[in-house]
């Protein structure tokens, strides 16, 4: 299958390091985008601790789809299309809640929380002969995944299973969203999903936090400023660098402390110090010569990305044309941690992501002028130059996947690993072609 512009891979020459402004701003290309790319890939849809109870929902996306995450009243969760099948309209108008049925607002058809269409108005009088409401319940999503804690689900029934999806970055994403000490203790959303709007591609955010380090100029200002949990207000400091580009698109950037370091975090308030003092102990208890390997930042091909500690969170980067993205930031911190530790953290967090944390509006200014500087006549006969690092790293004796070190701290890898993929998903006709 070839784009409107010919094959996607002679928009992306990952080989030499050039990509083409079209994938940033072309119209027919951001449509086949949404069929070949969000309608077969795994996509993050929401987190377990959102939907505690029989009857919780939370009301996502997949690409440009209304979707229902909900857990039915024998506890089992479900994604549903958000689109009642009588005339399409949302058959849940709100952010989140509980509910026993999910009721069309235009016609009154409803559903039940496991799918099942169970009222039509007037139906003994009106279908003659009666239609099986069992084959017009809501649409459900081929494949659903609970990896620790995060929901993930595919409209692809040939999708591979996520694991297999992910790869070796299974490696990195586990250890983004294990709780502190590094056990599969619980983690919960803190506070409710900070939504916005922007202005540029949504293929921008996924490459910057995928692994582009030499962005973080950027943000010396706000360094400056001293805004980080530090008690100098700047953040604690992680260690040497590592960068891990996968064959699936993914990229995350992995910090190393040595395990014997004496690791203070979060020293500008001696209750959440203290805890994670503690956590840090437990951690090296538990994972021994790998309890200084943190993730630190990552994309997850196509659209989540996350900080893996230092803050926690995920970033969604929700599609919405070419040059315009809903994104969606989800806090998370162990549940047992104590009530001042999440405020603490609550307060960070909020001052370095999210629509009003200062990084974040520094990288929300580089993406839109970088989305509005690929539109131009002139502009898009020429490329964008991604040749940092080419031909460096390799194998890594800890870290799987392609790893690059401080032999090129500014590598380009891991966005042209993600460009690459990108190229492979628009031209392959199926899954048996991208396997």
């Amino acid at each position: 299958m070839s784009t409107p512009l010919g094959s996607a891979k002679s928009l992306v020459d990952t080989d030499n390091g050039e990509i083409s402004r079209e994938i940033f701003v072309n119209h027919d290309l951001y449509k086949q985008e949404l069929e070949q790319i969000f309608g077969r890939a795994w996509l993050f849809v929401g987190h377990e601790s959102q939907i505690p109870k029989s009857g919780d929902f939370f009301s996502s996306k997949m690409g440009e789809e209304s979707v229902i995450l909900t857990r039915d009243r024998a506890g089992k969760i479900h994604v549903f299309l958000n689109s009642c099948r009588h005339r399409g309209m949302k058959v849940c108008r709100y952010d989140e809640g509980n509910t026993t049925n999910f009721i069309c607002p235009y016609h009154a058809w409803s559903y039940t929380t496991d799918g099942r269409l169970v009222g039509v108005q007037d139906y003994d009088n009106l279908y003659r002969p009666p239609f099986d409401k069992g084959e017009w319940g809501l649409v459900e999503v081929a494949q659903l995944a609970n990896f620790h804690g995060t929901i993930w689900a595919t409209w692809d029934k040939n999708a591979p299973s996520f694991e297999d999806y992910l790869g070796e970055a299974t490696f990195g994403l586990a250890g983004a969203l294990r709780a502190w000490d590094g056990s599969d203790g619980e983690t919960e959303l803190l506070g409710s999903v900070q939504k916005w709007i922007v202005p540029n591609n949504w293929k921008f955010i996924a490459e910057n936090f995928a692994g582009d380090n030499l962005h973080v100029v950027s943000h010396r200002s706000v360094e400056m400023v001293g805004i980080g949990p530090g008690s100098n207000g700047r953040r604690d400091d992680y260690g040497e660098a590592k960068r891990a580009a996968y064959p699936g698109g993914h990229g995350i950037v992995y910090s190393l402390v040595p395990p014997k370091k004496t690791f203070v975090q979060y020293s500008a308030s001696p209750v959440t110090s203290d805890y994670f003092q503690e956590r840090w102990e437990k951690r090296l208890e538990k994972l021994g010569d790998q309890a200084g390997i943190f993730p630190l930042i990552g994309t997850i091909f196509p659209n989540m990305s996350f900080h893996g500690q230092q803050p926690r969170t995920l970033l969604l980067a929700h599609p919405r044309g070419p040059q315009e993205t809903e994104m969606w930031r989800f806090y998370f911190v162990d549940k047992g941690a104590p009530a001042e530790v999440k405020e603490f953290l609550r307060r960070y967090y909020i001052r370095y992501s999210g629509p009003a944390g200062m990084t974040e509006q520094d990288d929300m200014e580089n993406w839109n002028y970088a989305s509005s500087a690929s539109d131009g006549l002139i502009a898009r006969r020429h490329p964008y130059h991604y040749k940092a690092g080419l031909g460096r790293g390799g194998k890594d004796p800890v870290i799987p996947g392609h790893v690059t070190t401080k032999e090129a701290p500014g590598t380009e890898q891991n966005p042209r690993a993600l460009y690459k993929r990108w190229a492979e998903f628009m031209d392959a006709p199926s899954w048996d072609a991208l396997r």
